[in-house]
């Protein structure tokens, strides 16, 4: 076969395959299949002439994301079919032509050997193909005959000056007990928007109307507050949301708001028929409890996920009072939890107090540090902001990867998965890598032996090694090793080599 046969019969076999595909999958919402050719680092022969030009792939394209992963499964399902059995069959073709010759007579989606990047996010997809970022401004032109618009002139160089807000609740709650918005209710929210900042509080649990003051805890973070004295827990509410409509901000800062401060005001805001989703756009993303809150119209920006990843504080002093200290430069107001509400009743002010300090300590740790960390990551990361802020930092490598990959022409490899179990030394790993762990030294040093240094240790101990001596070897010969002793023929040998160096250090020691 010639080299010129065997293209035609090639270009024959891919244009069967698509329509092949097609026909199988077009009612489940498969809209169309292109022949392209990218470059495929995993093959062989990727420097040569003809691995520089790129291996021929099949692009399919979907109308919705479900589509996509259910005919992602689909096809999955097939590709490691056909990974058994090539793997099978590898010692006996040798020739490509014979392998194409071999699926025409058959199904020709048994061809299909591996499938790439079908787990890119929609969000990334779009953006790279595009070549669109959150952080960049771009001259938008609205079509006239259907709803979409055309992004051109993009500008990555000019700073954004969004309106954010930084907001923090504050709850009762009982002795001894993390308030459950089930039970407990909100009675103060302050805010900072554009550098001025509100405390709304609700006379329900607070002793006394509070007027309006001043919190600037150093020169470059000033803070006038405005004072709103509400008389129930609804009205307070309202009057944040009613806020929230007219100050309209397009980034809406909290500090492990993700956790506590909007599913807490969500829950609340519900007993009193508000839905935060239809009133202002803020819902939670995902079905489960640990899902992260975004807006429509606005960006949720939770600074814990910059302080976790990015501001190198130890584990210990990452909560919001530790990280004034250390980033802001002054110490915040702190009250007791447990005092927290009677504060509220017999000193109001002193509460009020403690309450802006969160929400200014929260607003200029984000205008000094996160805001345009992220605003620059945006402007190279195909991401939104709120997976910019809190995606991990390998994801973000190889987003950015990903956009060099699509520029060159190179097909993205899958992610390696781990295998189900591993081993060392004939044992089982449970877990080769873990987070949290941490290893104590008792005694640190370094020991030289012409400096004299006094060791603690104990005879009784040496001579309880020197009784567990056989018991110990024929565990490690039963148990771990699955041997029979009888069938070791220099057992007395090792037995004889512990006893001898035991005893060694026992005579130098003691």
């Amino acid at each position: 076969m010639s080299y010129t046969h065997y293209q035609e019969e090639h270009s024959i076999f891919y244009e069967t395959l698509v329509t092949t595909l097609l026909k199988s999958f077009e009612s489940r919402g498969l809209k169309a299949v292109e022949i392209v050719h990218k470059i495929d680092l995993d093959a062989p022969n990727h420097l040569g002439s003809l691995g520089a030009n790129g291996q021929t792939m099949l692009k399919l394209t979907f109308n919705t994301v479900q589509q996509l992963m259910d005919i992602r499964n689909s096809l999955q399902s097939k590709v490691r079919s056909n990974q058994k059995r090539e793997s099978d069959l590898k010692n006996t073709w040798t020739f490509q032509p014979s392998n194409l010759s071999y699926h025409r007579n058959n199904d020709p989606l048994e061809s299909l050997i591996d499938i790439r990047e079908y787990d890119v996010p929609y969000v990334v997809r779009v953006c790279i193909d595009l070549n669109i970022r959150s952080g960049a401004w771009y001259t938008v032109t609205p079509h006239h005959h259907d709803i979409g618009v055309t992004l051109s002139n993009q500008d990555v160089e000019k700073k954004a000056n969004p309106t954010f807000l930084a907001f923090d609740i504050e709850c009762t709650k009982a002795p001894l007990k993390f308030p459950d918005a089930a039970v407990d209710s909100i009675f103060m929210i302050s805010y900072m928007v554009n550098g001025q900042g509100f405390l709304i509080l609700s006379r329900h649990a607070v002793g006394a109307d509070v007027s309006d003051f001043e919190y600037t805890p150093k020169p470059s973070c000033p803070g006038p507050f405005k004072v709103f004295n509400e008389l129930t827990e609804k009205d307070l509410i309202h009057r944040f949301l009613d806020e929230f409509v007219r100050v309209r901000p397009q980034i809406v800062v909290t500090y492990n708001g993700d956790f506590f401060d909007w599913p807490f005001l969500e829950q609340r805001a519900a007993l009193y028929g508000l839905d935060l989703r239809t009133l202002i756009g803020i819902e939670r993303s995902g079905e489960d409890d640990d899902g992260e809150y975004r807006g429509k119209c606005c960006v949720h920006l939770d600074a814990f996920n910059w302080v976790r990843r990015d501001s190198y504080l130890p584990q210990g002093a990452q909560g919001l009072k530790a990280v004034t200290k250390y980033k802001m430069g002054y110490d915040p107001v702190e009250v007791e939890p447990e005092e927290m509400v009677r504060y509220a009743r017999e000193r109001p002010v002193h509460m009020a107090t403690y309450s802006v300090s969160d929400a200014v300590a929260t607003y200029y740790l984000y205008e000094k540090y996160v805001h345009m960390f992220i605003f620059s990551l945006c402007t190279i990361i195909p991401m939104s902001p709120e997976d910019v802020l809190r995606k991990g930092s390998g994801t973000l490598c190889e987003a950015l990867l990903m956009v060099q990959a699509c520029a060159k022409n190179i097909i993205c490899p899958n992610k390696e998965t781990e295998a189900d179990a591993k081993f060392y030394e004939g044992h089982l790993l449970e877990s080769e890598t873990y987070i949290g762990g941490k290893v104590e030294c008792l005694e640190t040093g370094v020991y030289r032996s012409d400096l004299e240094y006094t060791f603690d240790l104990v005879p009784s101990a040496f001579e309880e090694l020197i009784k567990s001596i056989d018991r110990d070897l024929n565990f490690a010969i039963q148990v771990e090793g699955g041997f029979d002793p009888l069938k070791v023929r220099n057992l007395d040998e090792v037995r004889n080599t512990f006893f001898h160096r035991i005893n060694f250090y026992i005579l130098n020691v003691f």
